[in-house]
């Protein structure tokens, strides 16, 4: 009974692609959901500091005067709950591991500063207004309402959020929102 088991199984594996890949020249497509390591899309990035403070090892060093972001490899444990709270989702889990390294050193990534957005300036009431644009110049308010619905969406979020933190932390989040 054990020949046919050992039969079927060897006519079976001649006619599959093999299990096994010549490593050095091929690898394996990495599966989904692996943890390799943390990488960061600096252009992105507004250097809120919420990595910084939720990461449970420290590893992560957010300096706005220098505006720079810098993350310890040997002591990140790849838990991925910095991907979940930065506000701008700058922060990825990239599935290849980080290079093995024997020098004990942080990685430093300098962030551009950002271009702020110029505020409209206000215009006084004694000024005449201006004529309306023509409705093919004109942006469709459907379009509108869909932008402040999605911002009043996500500020829900956020401050569901900011209810489920204690009261100190808390405020230091709002008042962190409030600066922006």
């Amino acid at each position: 009974m054990g020949v046919f088991k050992l039969g079927k199984m060897t006519f079976g594996s001649l006619f599959k692609k093999p299990e096994t890949v010549l490593y050095p020249v091929q690898t394996k497509e990495q599966p989904a959901g692996l943890k390799g390591h943390i990488e960061l899309d600096a252009k992105a990035c507004i250097l809120c500091g919420m990595c910084d403070r939720s990461c449970a090892t420290g590893c992560i060093t957010v300096d706005k005067q220098a505006r720079t972001w810098s993350i310890d490899r040997f002591q990140c444990v790849q838990c991925g709950y910095c991907i979940t709270v930065c506000p701008k989702k700058c922060l990825s889990m990239d599935p290849n591991y980080a290079p093995a390294s024997t020098v004990h050193a942080s990685d430093v990534v300098e962030v551009p500063e950002q271009d702020k957005p110029v505020k409209a300036e206000k215009v006084q009431a004694t000024e005449k207004p201006a004529e309306k644009p023509k409705a093919a110049e004109r942006e469709p308010e459907p379009a509108k309402a869909a932008e402040t619905a999605v911002e009043k969406t996500r500020d829900d979020v956020l401050e569901a959020k900011i209810a489920l933190l204690d009261e100190e932390k808390a405020a230091k989040v709002r008042a962190a929102l409030a600066a922006r």
